[in-house]
């Protein structure tokens, strides 16, 4: 896993059993109990359980922990869901612009007080760092959507921060507005990983890349920063919350920055890097979903 963070939370394979640890270093520890279980928890308490963690790990070595990581997974829990902001950078609006027939609710949206906020993915339609996220079969113009992740609590406050993929298809959308659940809601639409870095541990801004690859060659690259976005996050989250509740925490995809211009779509066979500094680095290769 690349980040800079000292200490992080991770979903892995471990034998026959998957388990919530946190990384110390390169070393693992158990947490001792679900995300879910831990977004349940005062603010303090779920500290204080995350830290007790990592301290477990002593001598530089994983050894007296037990724990022998076979596979790092999405960090997400099957009862959680992702949902995402949109129009959240001026880059964002204009390239919703670009693509549309008719521009002018993206305009609107930029500006009103109402953010943009849509369903993406249930927890186990998560794929994780290193596996393929999908393009639409029945799209012709398709981009990754290289956004910070934040992790909220039970009560809507700020747990956590991880890089995530809001995977789009430009085409349906850009057809007709209300075609939105489609163009962002399919098979392998939505990555996140490699894990969550706890929100004392990294504040924003952050700076966020994107590198795309085909046949090892670069065809795109862009860069943005957190302190671009038009809307805070604890705004963000209020919103979310103000007609929804999620005892167990919820992630939300906080809108990107980074948009290609109309003359490159994302294809299979390409590869998706998409790095939050201080966070992490996701990692996905690219493959045709859907019929």
């Amino acid at each position: 896993m690349n980040t800079t963070a000292p200490l992080a939370l991770a979903r892995v394979a471990s034998g026959d059993d998957i388990l919530w640890v946190v990384r110390s270093g390169d070393d693992f520890a158990p947490l001792g109990m679900t995300l879910s279980e831990l977004l349940r928890l005062p603010r303090e308490q779920a500290r204080a359980a995350v830290e007790a963690a990592g301290a477990s790990v002593t001598g530089g070595s994983a050894a007296g922990t037990g724990i022998h990581v076979d596979r790092v997974l999405a960090p997400i829990d099957d009862a959680q869901e992702v949902w995402a902001a949109g129009v959240t950078y001026l880059r964002s609006r204009d390239g919703r612009i670009e693509e549309a027939t008719d521009g002018s609710p993206y305009d609107r949206v930029y500006v009103a007080e109402r953010p943009e906020l849509f369903f993406k993915a249930t927890g186990r339609r998560v794929v994780a760092s290193g596996d393929p996220v999908g393009v639409r079969a029945d799209s012709t113009w398709d981009a990754p959507e290289p956004e910070l992740g934040v992790v909220l609590d039970a009560t809507g406050e700020v747990f956590g921060f991880v890089p995530g993929n809001d995977a789009s298809s430009r085409s349906i959308e850009g057809e007709n507005l209300l075609y939105l659940p489609q163009a962002k809601v399919y098979t392998a639409s939505c990555a996140l990983g490699p894990e969550i870095v706890p929100a004392w541990l990294a504040v924003p801004p952050f700076d966020i890349s994107l590198t795309i690859t085909r046949g090892g060659e670069t065809v795109f690259e862009g860069a943005t920063a957190t302190d671009s976005m038009a809307r805070t996050l604890p705004d963000l989250a209020d919103w979310l919350f103000r007609g929804l509740d999620f005892p167990d925490g919820v992630f939300l995809l906080t809108g990107t920055g980074i948009v290609p211009g109309a003359d490159f779509t994302l294809t299979a066979g390409d590869e998706v890097t998409i790095d939050v500094a201080g966070v992490g680095t996701l990692t996905n290769p690219v493959i045709t979903t859907g019929r």
